[in-house]
């Protein structure tokens, strides 16, 4: 027993020998979600670098001045990374009987195509072109009309992009392909053509009298990761002060501090409690006043 402030006995309470135990749960709980937390945390710090590189690459090659196609070329003939968006310039014949189509492109928000042109060069290699984007037909599952690339020989500068992943699933329509995945491409033309890279076309010389909508420049926003990266970090510490205020609560409970007058001595846990002392009313006090005065 002991001894509340106005030397009553009061209840002391009853060790609880499940306690440890519950708060021993809880805290593991509270470790599981912090590691989740921050595994989730560390992959978006992972994608914020990935797109800062981008953005970095963007910035340093989209407007860079034209450079020859053997200088993008990685060793094995595939396009050097760190050359992407590089406009190079090239001389050669368009060769519109092997041109495709790319389905299912969005640009500027609306699907249509991107028209892809055999570029034959002055040494005989072919290099795809990427010509720009077409809307769909009225009718029928094709483009619109694509405009005729000029004839005989012509420069072309374009920026450098490498191959790009065949999708799954897909059927083939004659003219068309997926995606722009370069030996599927090569496949579907029959050319001589490179599958390291191929290029986005920025200008012609001479212009063709029309040419498809160029694609538009590519989004500089850098993207949502790194402020759901300290996010990630807050939840975790936000999990633990959760954890912590349900403990604080049950201590100050087994006190006695949180308790109404009304409060019954044993909880439905089997713990018995200290009652709370109640506030005395003002006409308590002057009952009391009166009764020292009286004595």
């Amino acid at each position: 027993m002991d001894l509340d402030p106005d030397g009553r006995l009061v209840s002391a309470p009853v060790e609880d020998p499940r306690r440890w135990l519950r708060w021993t749960g809880y805290v593991a709980v509270a470790i599981l979600f912090a590691i989740a937390c921050a595994f989730l945390s560390n992959w978006q710090f992972g994608r914020n670098t990935w797109r800062s590189d981008q953005l970095s690459l963007i910035s340093n090659n989209y407007d860079a001045t034209p450079v020859s196609l053997d200088s993008v070329l990685a060793a094995d003939g595939s396009l050097d990374p760190s050359k992407q968006w590089q406009p190079i310039s090239v001389r050669g014949t368009y060769d519109v009987a092997e041109q495709v189509v790319a389905r299912n492109r969005i640009n500027n928000g609306t699907t249509g195509f991107e028209v892809l042109t055999p570029l034959t060069l002055d040494d005989g290699r072919v290099l795809i072109i990427d010509r720009g984007w077409v809307p769909p037909a009225a009718t029928g599952d094709g483009p619109s009309t694509i405009p005729a690339p000029p004839s005989g020989e012509v420069t072309v500068i374009a920026r450098a992009q490498p191959s790009e992943a065949l999708p799954s699933g897909r059927g083939t329509i004659t003219g068309q392909v997926p995606s722009i995945n370069l030996p599927l491409v090569a496949a579907t033309t029959g050319a001589e053509t490179y599958t390291g890279l191929y290029g986005l076309m920025v200008s012609e010389d001479p212009a063709a009298a029309s040419v498809p909508t160029p694609l538009a420049a590519p989004d500089n926003d850098p993207g949502p990761y790194l402020s759901y990266a300290i996010q990630w970090i807050m939840f975790a510490v936000m999990g633990f002060g959760f954890i912590g205020y349900v403990i604080r609560t049950e201590i100050r409970k087994r006190r006695g501090l949180d308790r109404t007058p009304n409060d019954d001595e044993e909880d439905d846990d089997g713990i018995e409690y200290a009652p709370r002392k109640r506030r005395r009313s003002d006409a308590e006090i002057e009952d009391e006043l009166l009764d020292h005065a009286g004595a």
